[in-house]
């Protein structure tokens, strides 16, 4: 057998076992109808949803069609604000670059916001080999990490976890008191974390988009994790692929209305930050790039996915 050939069995069984785990399968099944129901409830709720989504993927071709002129334009408007830009083509390359820049920083640990390029890069294992500690501070990545798991989806990371497994975890691993109190887990993981946002010698964080036009890291979420590793280090990186990029900060308004709706299943996100350069003298703002391959149709299209259209089960 070749080596595809001996990957896609071992695929195969593991999705042959993951689908005889009544476990697994009742985590997953109440949580992505959750999300579903909630999904459709939120885009009910804007007229002509369709066309805002066409306008969308609209906006993304143009950034397609015109990529080497958005990306140099946001990397001259993020160094203008006295950030800098690395570029990497490789998952290699960005982690040589991110592993120095925690050298250079003096980082013996980086507090990091969910950023499933990082995942997709193995980071958290470079930085590991290089004497850092990479510390994961969204409450599915910090619930993965304790467990020592990968990701099970892109949006909520530890859905495949019931309220009793995360319990039975930090029980374990953070606090000997058990509890499946939804609050009082999520009390547990502050305490763990807040002081590890103090000391951290650096932060990295992923970004939703990213600005041409101004240069700006917009990120989106409901924990406040990410404000607090983006803001409490003096350093902060950015990890994104090219394919954030969007033209123009008004075409943000275009964008916030989908992405939420179509992701969490909510009108917005509770917390949206807008990070336009240094916040003062001495702070370094690295934004890294992955550049991708944009030439075939299928990559095109992956590049300027818009969310999904709705559509019932039935």
């Amino acid at each position: 057998m070749s080596e595809a050939e001996i990957q896609s069995e071992q695929i195969h069984e593991l999705a042959r076992k993951a689908m005889a785990d009544a476990h697994l399968q009742e985590a997953y099944r109440s949580s992505t109808l959750r999300l579903y129901t909630h999904r459709l409830e939120a885009i009910a709720q804007v007229p002509g949803f369709e066309l805002l989504r066409e306008r969308g993927r609209a906006i993304k071709r143009q950034v397609m069609d015109h990529l080497d002129f958005y990306l140099e334009q946001f990397s001259t408007n993020v160094e203008a604000r006295g950030g800098k830009v690395h570029w990497a083509t490789t998952g290699e390359e960005a982690c040589a670059i991110i592993v120095d820049l925690a050298k250079r920083a003096g980082a013996r640990e980086v507090v990091k916001a969910k950023t499933m390029v990082g995942e997709e890069i193995e980071l958290n294992e470079a930085l590991e080999r290089a004497g850092v500690r990479g510390v994961e501070t969204d409450m599915g990545e910090f619930i993965l990490q304790l467990a020592q798991e990968r990701p099970a989806h892109i949006v909520a990371p530890a859905i495949h976890k019931t309220r009793a497994d995360v319990a039975d975890l930090f029980a374990a691993k953070v606090d000997p008191e058990r509890t499946e109190e939804p609050e009082r887990l999520t009390a547990i993981a502050r305490r763990a974390l807040r002081q590890m946002f103090v000391k951290a010698g650096m932060g990295l964080s992923g970004a939703n988009f990213v600005v041409a036009e101004t240069g700006t890291i917009v990120t989106i979420e409901n924990e406040g994790n990410i404000r607090f590793s983006t803001t409490a280090p003096r350093v902060h990186v950015v990890l994104v692929g090219i394919e954030k990029i969007i033209p123009r900060f008004a075409d943000l308004a275009v964008f916030l209305r989908l992405l939420a709706r179509s992701g969490t299943g909510q009108k917005l996100t509770s917390y949206t930050s807008l990070l336009t350069g240094p916040r003062r003298a001495g702070t370094s703002c690295s934004s890294g790039l992955r550049r991708s391959s944009r030439a075939s149709p299928t990559s095109r299209s992956f590049c300027g996915c818009s969310p999904a259209r709705a559509r019932d089960r039935s």
